[in-house]
């Protein structure tokens, strides 16, 4: 055997390991990319929730507000 086919023999070896490794890896990061996007998607459904919590609280507040502003003037009316 020449050394020109055993540096095929390795290089070929070689390019089937970083082919195994390069298809793992992609597995992998198909699987973490899923992972994410359900991260996001939840996190996007409690800031959906906190933001309608706080426009509740906010249409409650106002009026309370409202009512306590126009309680000071009768009192300081009176």
């Amino acid at each position: 055997m020449e050394w020109a086919q055993i540096l095929v023999i390795i290089l070929s070896v070689f390019l089937a390991l970083f082919l195994v490794l390069a298809i793992v890896l992609t597995a992998l990061l198909i699987k973490v990319t899923r992972q994410i996007k359900g991260i996001t998607a939840t996190a996007e459904r409690t800031a959906l929730k906190f933001e309608s919590a706080a426009d509740s609280a906010a249409k409650f507040a106002s009026p309370i507000a409202i009512a306590r502003l126009v309680q000071s003037f009768i009192k300081r009316a009176k």
